[in-house]
């Protein structure tokens, strides 16, 4: 089922138990990452992000913390004080060989605290029809030097989470196939949410950071999927 989300529209019923929570955002410096905090903070959430460098252009009230997603005791100390764990990381640069073990790590780390995670996916671990083969089947479109990346991204939700323990929630968001800083795109205030089927298989669809992280605040705070993989385009 499709949903259509716009800004300062009441589509759900709020999920009181995320009102004014304690955000925390791994890799909260990225592009992904930076919106998601822009969103939680203007909705007057608690956050705090995590990255290896600090931003130049840092969002009023919300606390930045230098460290390396890879420092284990770092990320443990992270979540003593927090409500929700999201992690929006990507498989390059320091962890082209670790993400796997990187986010295995931090969903231990959040079921121990009880804490619900939300991982910012990838176009390609979506499906272009139910019970379809991923698209990361076959990455023949793709240029070979992002072959890797795809894969591991696509193996966090295709293996990794689903094999964490029951009591771990987790929601994994997909994107649409045109996002990212290379995409910046308009900001329109709008979306849709889908399941692991792509809502736009043929083209990719397309979605820009501001309402992609408008509609992964909701997705927060609704509450409404549990232990899912699901994805956000226009």
């Amino acid at each position: 089922m499709q949903v259509v989300g716009r800004r300062n529209v009441s589509i759900h019923r709020f999920n009181e138990r995320y009102s004014m929570s304690r955000i925390t955002i791994i890799g909260g410096s990225g592009y992904a990452g930076s919106a998601i905090v822009a969103e939680a903070a203007s909705r007057g959430h608690k956050v705090t992000a995590y990255s290896r460098s600090l931003p130049e252009k840092q969002v009023p009230n919300v606390s930045y913390v230098q460290g390396d997603a890879t420092d284990k005791p770092g990320l443990a100390a992270l979540f003593e004080d927090t409500d929700i764990v999201v992690g929006a990381l990507s498989p390059r640069g320091t962890l082209a060989e670790s993400y796997g073990d990187v986010y295995r790590a931090i969903a231990r780390l959040a079921d121990i605290a009880k804490v619900p995670l939300f991982i910012v996916g990838g176009y390609s671990s979506l499906r272009p029809a139910p019970e379809a083969p991923r698209f990361v089947s076959d990455l023949s479109h793709a240029p070979a030097e992002y072959h890797a990346e795809l894969t591991a991204v696509a193996a966090l939700v295709a293996d990794d989470l689903p094999a964490t323990p029951a009591t771990l929630e987790w929601v994994f968001v997909s994107p649409a196939g045109k996002f990212g800083a290379h995409v910046p795109g308009e900001q329109l205030g709008r979306y849709r949410i889908g399941g692991d089927v792509a809502l736009h298989p043929d083209s990719g669809g397309e979605i820009s950071g501001a309402d992609y992280a408008l509609g992964f605040l909701d997705v927060i705070e609704q509450g409404n999927h549990h232990r899912a993989h699901i994805n956000l385009a226009y």
